[in-house]
């Protein structure tokens, strides 16, 4: 590569740098080229052009938001947004949520293949055995505020688990802990990975315990991954309490629905993070903190608040035009990778139907439905392809969610729980790479001041104008 080429075959791409009048062969794998073959196309410097351009030192390939760049090879998950399609390994979210549950998901995510009923017994009981968690940690949950963002404080949590572990800190026992693959290298990966999924369900349920004021409650015996979850935010010190069997499996199939999204924002975090050979739990904070925000795991919240602003579906025209005049958000119709109907909403509202069957109907289900109808409707939306995404029927999986008992501000927390899984899943995969792990570090364009010379402190003129000076603040006494 770099080199004029004359044998031209079809999976190459032909590039002329009209600059030089050069002609560079760029290979083409999975449909895919190397961002890197650009550097070679390299070029002098124009009079008057800014240094700063490094012209000469080859072509930088500008992607702002990551909208079309691979930035690994995956075996884990398929979107397909056009077709509406989403495979994990290979099966489709439509028979996985069928016929399989969360935990046998995570094993086929982490690990493959679907397991035999032998290898799934050892992975459930490994992960339900270490939803326990140090004492201590009830001082740490109980140090936040009484008003404090459960999200807030699962993110902090994750970071603090880690202390515990030195084992699974690369700082502390090597760098190639995690990806040398050898036995003593997977069984300690493996490890952290049981202690993550099963102390995921543990953490949320503190986060959500401290804020009702209530005592914590250790992981009990015998119950299912989702029904362990459901007993430790619902007992109150009943005798022979279990969880309603149908909410049980309710939230099984979310969680499952939300195990993984391939490279979305929280997961490109962990991995990003990761890349650095920093432990996993402090990748899964970092995954976590991204998660957090409205763009992303936040948007079923966002979706609640919308439909209890709009009240009832008699309001929805007026709403809609509200949109259209860009005096309103409409959370939960268009997706980033969907451009059709997101599998996974099928899903969600048979879940719903199933759940209200026993808390009754949610009163804004029919706000839902009029807005899904209107907007289907519409040709403003049908133009701009903004069909109701998982957020917009996590809206009604937050209608599940709210007929359940959950306050709204821990909708993003019952995201993050599950997504643990789909993580662990694409951070295994980057430890054991072919070729080892490189550390993520993205280029910029540099459109900045060109060099300066410093100016005294009484010399200088002062620069006015908003986003160019701090603000002020006003101090209460």
């Amino acid at each position: 590569m770099g080199k004029p080429d004359s044998q031209k075959t079809s999976q190459s791409l032909t590039v002329r740098d009209n600059r030089s009048g050069k002609v560079y062969t760029i290979p083409i794998t999975d449909n895919s080229i190397p961002a890197t073959a650009f550097k070679a196309i390299k070029a002098p410097r124009v009079p008057g052009e800014r240094e700063e351009n490094e012209t000469e030192k080859g072509l930088r390939v500008a992607d702002r938001g990551f909208l079309n760049t691979a930035v690994m090879r995956s075996e884990i998950t398929y979107i397909d947004g056009d077709a509406g399609v989403l495979r994990y390994r290979g099966y489709p979210i439509e028979q996985l949520a069928l016929k399989s549950s969360h935990l046998e998901t995570a094993y086929l995510l982490i690990y493959g293949f679907l397991p035999t009923k032998q290898q799934f017994g050892v992975f459930e009981r490994e992960v339900l055995h270490h939803g326990t968690i140090h004492a201590d940690s009830e001082e740490f949950f109980r140090s936040f505020r009484y008003d404090a963002h459960p999200m807030a404080m699962l993110t902090s949590a994750f970071a603090y688990l880690g202390s515990y572990y030195a084992e699974a800190n690369p700082s502390l026992q090597g760098q190639k802990l995690f990806t040398s693959g050898n036995v003593e290298s997977l069984e300690v990966m493996d490890k952290q990975i049981y202690r993550l999924i099963g102390k995921a369900t543990t953490l949320a349920a503190m986060a959500y315990r401290v804020r009702q004021g209530r005592n914590f409650v250790t992981a009990p015996n015998g119950l299912s991954y989702t029904g362990s979850f459901l007993y430790q935010m619902d007992h109150l010190g009943q005798e022979d309490y279990r969880p309603n069997p149908v909410l049980e499996k309710a939230l099984d199939v979310l969680f499952l629905l939300h195990a993984d999204h391939e490279l979305n924002a929280s997961c490109t975090t962990v991995l990003q993070t990761g890349s650095s050979l920093v432990d996993p739990y402090s990748a899964i904070a970092a995954g976590c903190a991204s998660l957090y925000g409205p763009l992303h795991g936040g948007a079923n919240e966002a979706v609640i608040r919308m439909l209890i602003s709009i009240g009832k579906p008699e309001n929805v025209p007026a709403f809609l035009e509200a949109v259209k005049r860009r005096e309103k958000v409409l959370s939960g119709f268009g997706h980033r990778v969907y451009k059709t109907s997101d599998p996974r909403s099928f899903i969600v509202r048979k879940t719903a139907d199933e759940v209200f069957k026993v808390t009754g109907k949610d009163e804004l289900l029919e706000t839902a439905m009029a807005l899904h109808e209107a907007a289907m409707r519409d040709e403003y939306f049908i133009k701009r392809k903004l069909a109701p995404n998982v957020d917009f029927w996590c809206g009604c999986s937050g209608l599940i969610y709210r007929a359940m008992g959950f306050p709204l501000d821990f909708f993003p927390v019952l995201f993050a729980v599950p997504r643990v899984v789909g993580w662990l899943a694409h951070w295994r995969q980057m430890m054991l790479q072919e070729g080892g792990v490189k550390i993520w570090r993205p280029r910029q364009i540099f459109v900045g001041s060109s060099r300066r010379d410093y100016v005294p402190l009484e010399e200088r003129t002062a620069v006015e104008g908003l986003r160019k000076t701090p603000s002020p603040i006003t101090h209460s006494g």
